[in-house]
């Protein structure tokens, strides 16, 4: 069987290679036939960093797909269950192959009523918002909350969650397009700050909007560190401008994992009495620390999805033969989100 593999070197190359999985199944292990398979941006950093840099490293790890073997000591799941789940970090499996092998304890159950391109696609970005809001900013009914680039993947993930726990929601746009869609959405936000003329109106619209005290949580899409940056990095807003924002006792979590404070940073962190922390995307496969809490996430994700608490913006399925293609594009940034269906 083919499965979809990066060469690691100055400029990764995507290839389609043959792969096999052992006869023998192990005793913790399930054998799933995957339905769909969604590809997201490898780093490659933090495979180097952890000591998990291989010259072929699979790609596509959030998938879908029915049971059709299990281990002898697996107790979860049976032969012809829907099951849903994301690769672990160290697997050699290529969620892109016929059949992968995976340990049930990266597994969940998906709801009938969820189609399987539906969880693979938005499967990783919906844990990513789960771990901001709950695990990071410990969110609770009556907050205020400012979610940066609302109508990304992850963005929409933070609103309908937060939405959902009674949190007044803040959000801005990156485009006239985008604006109009998060304008339209339901449950609605509270206020869409448009930022695509520059974001030097975010400090003054959120303070307007909260009486001059700020927000409660930020959950960023990425932060702007120099003035001399990219047209996209642009629409960033300064890392100054969101502490700003951050009422007392606020907490900024941010995806920039090059992020760097100032002393003048932290000293207005510390006047406000605030916090920021690293959203690490992969922590909860990279350590078996909180296996038993990440499955109850992951259960607690899918479920919302099905009962259509969590509504991601559909993705088009693309067969296996352009996954290549549409994996060097994810891993450029030039599309951020991508599903392929076997």
């Amino acid at each position: 069987m083919k499965g979809l593999y990066c060469r690691a070197g100055a400029e990764p190359k995507f290839v389609i290679q043959e792969t096999s999985l052992p006869e023998v199944l192990g005793s913790h292990l399930v054998r799933v036939q995957v339905k769909a398979c969604g590809l997201s941006p490898l780093d490659l950093k933090l495979l180097d960093d952890v000591g998990m840099k291989r010259d072929l490293i699979p790609v596509g790890r959030e998938v879908a797909g029915v049971v059709l073997q299990v281990g002898a000591k697996v107790s979860f799941f049976q032969p012809e269950d829907e099951v849903v789940g994301i690769l672990p970090l160290d697997s050699p499996c290529s969620g892109l192959c016929d059949v992968v092998d995976i340990d049930e304890h990266h597994l969940v159950q998906k709801p009938e009523k969820l189609s399987s391109v539906c969880a693979a696609g938005a499967l990783r970005d919906a844990l990513c918002a789960h771990t901001a809001l709950h695990t990071h900013a410990r969110v609770a009914a009556g907050h205020t909350l400012l979610v940066l680039d609302g109508a990304s993947s992850f963005g929409l993930m933070c609103i309908q969650l937060a939405c959902y726990h009674g949190v007044k929601v803040f959000t801005t746009s990156h485009s006239p397009q985008q604006h109009t869609f998060l304008e339209q959405l339901r449950p609605s936000v509270a206020k869409v700050i448009p930022v695509f003329n520059g974001p030097s109106d975010l400090l003054p619209a959120v303070l307007e909007e909260t009486g001059g005290l700020g927000v409660d949580i930020v959950v960023d899409s990425g932060v702007r560190l120099q003035e001399e940056e990219s047209e996209e990095a642009k629409l960033l807003p300064h890392k100054h401008d969101i502490i700003s924002v951050l009422g007392v006792g606020g907490h900024w979590v941010t995806t920039h994992k090059h992020l760097q404070l100032d002393p003048p940073d932290c000293r207005l962190l510390y006047l406000k009495s605030a916090s920021m922390s690293f959203l690490n995307h992969e922590v909860w496969t990279a350590s078996s620390a909180q296996q038993g809490r990440y499955l109850h996430i992951l259960k607690d994700i899918v479920e919302k999805m099905s009962a259509g608490v969590l509504r991601p913006q559909p993705e088009e399925a693309v067969p296996l033969y352009e996954a290549t293609v549409i994996m060097e594009s994810v891993q450029r940034h030039q599309k951020k989100k991508a599903v392929v269906q076997l």
